[in-house]
């Protein structure tokens, strides 16, 4: 016998994953092939394990052998008299016996079988084998083509994965809740409506009722759930669910590149559908060739008799199994053009979600096409739920929303409370970098004051940020965000600082211009159109209370919206980075600007446009071209100009008239190529801080005595050979820089600087200090900055006079003396 266990491989299936791209007709297909291939594994096994023909000579005499055709033998009946069929014939003796030995019987079966049995009664159950183990093999060979079984093996485990995600069942059940609170919210205010318009006592107390219930049960419900929806998703459920994303994502970019499965698919189904008409047509003609009796022509030198009647032993059964296993053939047929029809009757390279984005509200599940389209129309045909829970891994919400699940676990309210630090304003600032999303933990750290994100995409503020009552400052640094609407209407008036860095100005978010209580702006970043190529900026107006404007832009000219601000505008910041800019005519409008900085614009003199602005109380030039300032004398109409910084330029020389701004409190004139400083610029007698270091000046006029307010003087890293004894009348001074000069000594009436905490020397060719310099109160050894060599001449009483515990013990004893004076 043959085992059927032989053929177990080919009738089951080795992954059983793949029935979810079995449709029922290819189930059905299946299930008739096993059928099938039972009914030749019976003939092969009846053919191989029973005897085929048995032959007995022909006694009947006739004038031609030709004309002996056994039929009389299948013709006859049982009650019927045995009588002659052709005329003429005489019948022999009965019982005569045949002469021949069993060797020769075994012979003539052989030959007979061969010779005389039709072809299609010997191979009939053979074919049967062959012709199914075919339809077989045409069934699955696209689940072993090397170019679709791994795409088929990765989508069945994705698929899998997916449904049987912890993820997907949140994500349904969050929308199903939202869903459902939406329909109550709507129920309710219809019921609302209802119970005013009726204006029944009955209706208005059954309205109170419902709203109160449901708006208590609303809130129990989420109190109740909301620890329950954190629980759901573990730390590795979700870090699963992460990577089940991106291979959604790689598989989805992969497939929909190609029709291959589809191709192979009707490829294999049009040679089953031609398997089937070729079976049917054959083995209708050739049926009727299974016969019981056949003749058989032996030569009759081998046994004495030339004609043989034989009796085909199984082909009664034969005959039977054909027609069955026609029939089976035309089933299989039928489902075979079924399928046919469902392949070009249907958009199968086209897979829309609409039914799924209409049952579970997330509607930005994309459509998707060709081989991956067709992989869901097959996994619909088996379970519809699978394509809905695989929908959810194709939504970007949904991947947004898991994200944000992840980034909660990893980032927790005390992991976050570890980042706060004191920024530059003295405010208590977050630093987020690079993180995929907003943690929720964040909004729990109510004593936050400065929000600092640097590189977050697609950020979305939720209403939540009105926890953070500290919130006055927020920085965005390549973090393009949005507001929902009730975080907006909280920010609107209580943000006081936002700080922007983008690379285009399409990234600038139109809330901007909304923030009605901004006090400062601070962008850093391209105004340049794509387009235009021009500098440009949405209209300020809706920003009443800005006082503060930094621009780093690289602008052309001055962007025309910033004289929207006119009225309330106090500073106004341009960090150019060496770009060269060259209109001014919105300063103008600028009535009210107090400080204003141009820094790297590549000017070659001051502004035309800065002498108008009457209130200007700062200016500031930094890394400009400037040569010469003979129109400085135009800055007196700035009558409250109190700091003028014109560092980092390439000024040969001061004007004289530089004395004409009697206000200046601040002069800041370093790192430019002046030789010599101009008697009457310090007739500028309000100069409490004045810097002119690096430059090349070789000496100080002694009119620097008559700064009797001056505070703050450096002149270091210059070539002064000698200090005028004018310097040290300046009795208010406190640092005195000159480091780095050709100071051989310095002058004993360093001591009349009774304020001076700060003196640097260091850098010159000084060998010692004088003695009067311990005369000085208020300096300290750690406030000289000078050689240690040249420290270390000093007397030792006068170190420990000056060190920081001598002077501490000196305040001491000088106590005491007062204590004891009082108690006398």
């Amino acid at each position: 016998m043959i085992p059927v266990n032989e053929f177990r491989q080919f009738a089951s299936d080795r992954n059983p994953q793949f029935r979810v791209l079995k449709p029922w007709w290819d189930v059905f297909t299946e299930y008739l092939c096993i059928v099938m291939l039972m009914i030749g594994v019976f003939g092969c096994t009846l053919q191989l394990t029973q005897d085929k023909i048995s032959c007995l000579p022909s006694h009947l005499a006739v004038s031609s052998p030709d004309k002996i055709d056994c039929s009389h033998i299948s013709e006859h009946h049982d009650n019927e008299k045995n009588t002659p069929i052709f005329k003429n014939a005489s019948r022999e003796l009965f019982g005569k016996k045949n002469d021949l030995d069993i060797h020769q019987y075994v012979f003539i079966n052989h030959y007979c079988y061969e010779r005389a049995v039709h072809w299609y009664g010997k191979y009939f159950p053979y074919l049967v084998v062959i012709h199914t183990m075919i339809f077989m093999v045409a069934s699955s060979f696209w689940f072993k083509f090397p170019g679709t079984s791994s795409k088929i093996e990765l989508f069945v485990t994705i698929l899998g994965k997916c449904f049987d995600s912890p993820w997907t069942t949140r994500a349904l059940s969050e929308v199903s809740e939202e869903r459902g609170e939406e329909k109550m919210d709507i129920w309710r205010r219809n019921t609302m409506s209802k119970s005013a318009a009726d204006a029944s006592s009955l209706d208005e107390e059954t309205a109170g009722l419902v709203r109160s219930s449901s708006v208590k049960s609303n809130q129990e419900k989420k109190a109740l759930e909301a620890p329950q929806t954190i629980s759901v998703l573990d730390k590795k459920e979700g870090e699963q669910a992460k990577a089940l994303f991106e291979k959604v994502k790689k598989f989805r970019t992969h497939v929909e590149e190609a029709d291959l499965l589809y191709l192979m698919y009707v490829l294999q189904t049009s040679l089953k559908v031609f398997k089937f008409l070729l079976i049917t047509i054959y083995n209708a003609a050739l049926v009727s060739n299974i016969e019981i009796v056949v003749r058989c022509s032996v030569p009759e030198e081998l046994t004495g008799y030339d004609v043989y009647c034989c009796n085909h032993v199984k082909a009664h059964l034969f005959s039977k199994l054909a027609y069955c296993y026609i029939c089976f053939v035309g089933v299989y047929g039928v489902l075979c053009i079924y399928t046919l029809y469902w392949l070009f009757h249907r958009p199968l390279k086209e897979y829309s979600f609409e039914s799924v984005r209409l049952e579970t509200g997330i509607n930005d599940i994309p459509d998707v096409k060709n081989d991956f389209a067709f992989l869901l129309h097959l996994s619909d045909q088996y379970d519809a739920l699978y394509s809905k829970r695989f929908a959810v891994f194709l939504s970007e919400v949904s991947e947004s929303r898991l994200g944000q699940v992840n980034l909660n676990h990893e980032w927790t309210a005390k992991k976050l409370r570890q980042k706060l630090s004191q920024n530059a304003s003295n405010r208590l600032e977050i630093h987020l970098f690079m993180l995929p999303g907003l943690p929720d933990t964040l909004f729990e750290i109510t004593e936050v004051e400065s929000l600092k994100l640097e590189h977050l995409k697609d950020v979305t503020i939720p209403a939540s940020i009105s926890q953070l009552t500290s919130l006055q400052e927020l920085c965005l640094i390549h973090c393009p965000i949005k507001l929902q609407l009730a975080a907006l209407n909280n920010l609107r008036d209580r943000l006081k600082v936002l700080r922007l860095s983008f690379e285009g100005l399409e990234q600038i978010p139109m809330w901007t211009y909304t923030l009605n209580g901004l006090e400062e702006l601070h962008l850093t970043g391209s105004l340049t159109h794509e387009v235009s190529r021009n500098a440009s900026l949405d209209t300020l107006r809706g920003l009443k209370n800005l006082r503060v404007l930094t621009l780093r832009c690289r602008l052309a000219k001055i962007p025309a919206s910033v004289s929207d601000t006119g009225e309330q505008l106090q500073r106004l910041c341009i960090y150019n980075e060496g770009v060269k800019l060259q209109a001014f005519s919105s300063l103008k409008k600028l009535g009210n600007l107090t400080s204003l900085e141009l820094v790297g614009c590549e000017l070659e003199r001051i502004p035309s446009a800065v002498f108008s602005l009457a209130n200007l109380q700062e200016l500031d030039m930094k890394e400009n071209k400037l040569s010469s300032v003979e129109e400085i004398m135009s800055l007196q109409h700035c009558r409250r100009l109190v700091t003028l910084r014109l560092w980092h330029n390439a000024l040969l020389y001061v004007p004289e008239h530089i004395s004409k701004l009697r206000a200046l409190e601040t002069l800041d004139l370093s790192w430019n190529k002046i030789r010599k400083l101009p008697g009457r610029l310090f007739y500028c007698t309000k100069l409490r801080h004045l810097d002119v270091s690096h430059n090349g000046l070789s000496s100080l006029p002694p009119e620097v005595g008559i700064l009797q307010s001056l505070q703050y003087f450096a002149a270091a890293s210059n070539s002064l050979d000698s200090l005028p004894d004018e310097l040290f009348s300046c009795k208010r001074l406190k640092s005195l820089l000159l480091g780095n000069n050709n100071l051989a000594s310095l002058s004993p009436r360093v001591s009349s600087l009774a304020q001076l905490v700060r003196l640097e020397l260091k850098g010159n060719r000084l060998e010692s200090l004088p003695l009067e310099i311990g005369d000085c109160p208020m300096l300290k050894l750690s406030g000289i900055v000078v050689e240690q060599h040249i420290l270390e001449v000093l007397p030792s009483d006068i170190r420990e006079r000056m060190s920081d515990t001598g002077g501490a013990a000196k305040r001491a004893q000088n106590e005491r003396h007062e204590t004891e004076r009082s108690l006398i």
